[in-house]
């Protein structure tokens, strides 16, 4: 069964991580096993920021796609889709990095971040 992804290029918020503009949101259904190893659902929205997501190829052509054309239009639409739909195959697979998020909770709580 194909997935819903709502995309918005209009009136969004700041980035979560540097509250600078981002070029894109995607949310898409989403789904985890908890403690308990029960199937929890739901939503993940995930942005696309020029300042925060650089360094991935699907990410850095999506960027370029951004920078050449500032608008969307019939002329550069239907390459917007396919790099939109391979950052989304990237981004979907991402995980957290449990080092990295048990590194700043330490860092968090003894005053540091």
């Amino acid at each position: 069964m194909p997935q819903e992804i709502e995309i918005a290029v209009a009136d969004l918020p700041d980035c979560r991580r540097c509250t600078a503009a981002p070029l894109l949101t995607a949310r898409f259904p989403y789904s985890w096993q908890n403690a308990r190893d029960e199937k929890v659902t739901g939503f993940r929205e995930v942005m696309l920021c020029q300042q925060c997501d650089r360094g991935t190829p699907a990410a850095d052509a999506l960027l370029a796609l951004f920078a050449v054309d500032s608008q969307l239009d019939l002329a550069n639409v239907e390459t917007f889709a396919t790099l939109v739909r391979t950052w989304l195959e990237e981004t979907q697979e991402r995980t957290v990095d449990l080092q990295l998020l048990d590194m700043e909770w330490d860092q968090w709580q003894r005053g540091n971040l």
